[in-house]
């Protein structure tokens, strides 16, 4: 378990990624976006099945399986960390059961979107999840692709744990007793910290500082039970080839949007995390996280439950 230090991300700004660091990379254009993520509008691993599958399928089964992980089908109240262009909001939204999903998002151009689109039982906040406070308690939590943006590059270990653990501090307390928490996260594989690239530090994520498996593990060590994880780095490697692809079709057009060096860049950036990935020097990690509460029954079903009894 990690040791708390005298500090916090919710009040010291300095601790993690800025929000001007991070938008650096997202806020370009979300007709930009669009053109290079394809109809799926997610700027996330895919979950590919096998090779004939497409993009737009790939995506579909990735958010089913969070979904599923995060137990969104017994779900009334969602959240969110990291909404993107609310491609998963929009599926959690049109659950029978949910009256209340919150899309969390740094990004003005991504509200802006979503607001437009109006959700149903859907609020989209620009906010931090550092300030969150929810109105209620929240049956299921799903964070895609944002984790990775959470500690700051330059910072110890000891800091960067102290923000994974505050993190998953502020879960714990947010979900019902038989909530669940699904995670998806770029991590380091099998390269130091010091060797990653200067290109992907400086121009594509600045000021940010991805995870190790181990250092996830133990910042959830007594809050959460981790019920899956697995590394799909191979599914990134082929979305970064498909987005890729997407912005090579219609290259001429990207330029004219953004210019010639923004879309080299994102050509050069593309081609170099597929290899990443490929090489195992960066995974994709998935994990399927369920609270630890003291109120189990023998049977390993949980007590008072009905969600878990048969009709």
């Amino acid at each position: 378990m990690s040791a708390v230090l005298e500090h916090s991300p919710a009040t010291d700004p300095k601790y993690g990624g800025s929000k001007e660091g991070i938008l650096h990379h997202y806020d370009i254009g979300n007709d930009y976006w669009g053109l290079m993520l394809g109809p799926a509008f997610a700027y996330s691993a895919a979950l590919y099945n096998g090779p004939d599958d497409t993009l737009e399928a790939a995506q579909e089964r990735k958010f089913r399986w969070h979904m599923d992980s995060a137990h969104v089908e017994r779900a009334e109240s969602v959240l969110e960390v990291g909404c993107g262009w609310g491609t998963l909001l929009r599926m959690i939204s049109e659950q029978p059961r949910v009256n209340n999903v919150v899309g969390l998002t740094l990004s003005d151009a991504q509200t802006d979107y979503l607001n437009l689109l109006g959700l149903k039982n859907t609020e989209v906040r620009t906010e931090n999840w550092a300030v969150h406070e929810p109105r209620q308690k929240y049956d299921s939590i799903v964070s895609i692709g944002a984790f990775e943006h959470f500690a700051k590059d330059g910072d110890t270990r000891e800091q960067n744990q102290q923000v994974y653990r505050d993190f998953f501090e502020r879960c714990h307390r947010w979900l019902n007793p038989n909530g669940g928490l699904s995670l998806q996260s770029i991590a380091f594989g099998n390269m130091r910290r010091e060797d990653a690239s200067e290109f992907m530090t400086t121009e594509i994520y600045p000021e940010t500082d991805l995870p190790y498996l181990n250092e996830i593990i133990e910042a959830v060590d007594g809050l959460f039970e981790v019920v899956a994880v697995r590394n799909d780095r191979f599914h990134y490697a082929r979305s970064y080839d498909e987005w890729l692809k997407n912005l090579r079709a219609r290259r001429d057009e990207a330029v004219g949007m953004v210019g010639e060096e923004e879309v080299q860049r994102f050509e050069h950036f593309f081609k170099l995390g597929s290899v990443g990935f490929r090489m195992g020097k960066i995974g994709l990690l998935r994990f399927s996280l369920r609270p630890i509460r003291n109120n189990w029954s023998v049977d390993g079903s949980f007590e008072n439950d009905s969600a878990f009894r048969l009709a």
